[in-house]
């Protein structure tokens, strides 16, 4: 069963096209991972799944419902769990929750249950009466996640649910992902953080300029570029380093530098290491170590559309 099918979904802000004629089927029971550079339509296209944005053109359908002609049934099994959090600094964990939960048409007994329930799941329980201005961000984020599963929604979509938090927070909130789709729920995953698509999510759609350009499971995404390599070289210091130079020689399809680390991702049939190294000593870099690394969803993103996921 099809827990979101969109067809030939297109916005346009004036004469901008954000998505371009999208299609996609999400079936039960999957974590879905989507990826997408900045402006290359996934945020918007969000937006409209979760009835935030109207598009121009195309349909959108919940549980084999259409979200326009079906909105309240659409609202009710779809849990957001946004990017810029979404919770009142002035009300207590336990108000949050309860007024979030109370949007959905949750009342009495039953509201208060799937209020403790949520908070628990969250690993709040104990913070009930706390505020959350007085939280750490990690806190607040799981916070965030609560507000939005109380009235055990079908279908989560979690825009970006561990940016800016500590390594324990984000371990805490990947087990919780994992365990609400054991429990049902199905599940749409943005990240910046491409190790986390890879750890968790079942299926990956890369969009990039308003459509989707590749979709499949990782090493479905992976065999891809399978006549690519990866080239790793990490210099003393990288400041100055032009990557257009590099991304002139013969075979070099992308070049990215992260701190020191130059990730160049080059046709596997052309032998042009050589030319790199030399290219790089001209530009004075003192190379301190180099290596072959196999292909990722990283490389997989950065071969097909040319730029980094946090550009």
């Amino acid at each position: 069963m099809n827990v979101l099918e969109i067809k030939n979904l297109t916005k346009k802000f004036g004469d901008f096209i954000a998505v371009d004629n999208m299609s996609l089927k999400i079936e039960e029971g999957e974590i879905f991972g989507f990826l997408g550079a900045n402006g290359a339509g996934k945020s918007t296209t969000i937006n409209m799944i979760s009835g935030l944005l109207r598009s121009n053109e195309g349909v959108i359908n919940i549980l084999g419902k259409n979200a326009e002609k079906h909105s309240r049934f659409a609202k009710m099994n779809i849990g957001i769990v946004p990017q810029d959090l979404a919770i009142y600094e002035d009300l207590t964990a336990y108000e949050n929750v309860r007024f979030f939960a109370g949007l959905y048409g949750l009342r009495g007994v039953e509201l208060d249950a799937r209020v403790k329930e949520a908070l628990e799941f969250v690993g709040l329980s104990d913070k009930h009466k706390g505020y959350p201005k007085n939280f750490s961000g990690g806190m607040k984020r799981r916070l965030n996640i609560a507000c939005a599963i109380a009235h055990r929604p079908k279908l989560i979509i979690m825009d970006e649910p561990t940016v800016g938090i500590d390594p324990q927070s984000r371990n805490y909130i990947l087990t919780s992902v994992r365990k609400l789709n054991e429990m049902g729920s199905t599940i749409i995953y943005t990240s910046h953080y491409m190790e986390e698509v890879e750890e968790i999510c079942t299926r990956i759609a890369i969009v990039d300029h308003g459509q989707i350009i590749a979709e499949g499971t990782k090493e479905q995404l992976k065999s891809i570029i399978t006549n690519t390599k990866d080239i790793w070289i990490e210099v003393k210091s990288a400041e100055g380093l032009d990557p257009n130079t590099l991304q002139a020689i013969n075979g070099v399809e992308a070049v990215q530098i992260e701190d020191n680390v130059i990730k160049i991702n080059s046709d596997a049939g052309v032998n042009n290491l050589n030319k790199i190294i030399e290219q790089l000593m001209k530009n004075g870099a003192e190379i301190r170590s180099l290596e072959e690394q196999e292909p990722n969803l990283e490389t997989v993103f950065l071969t097909l559309t040319g730029r980094n996921l946090r550009d």
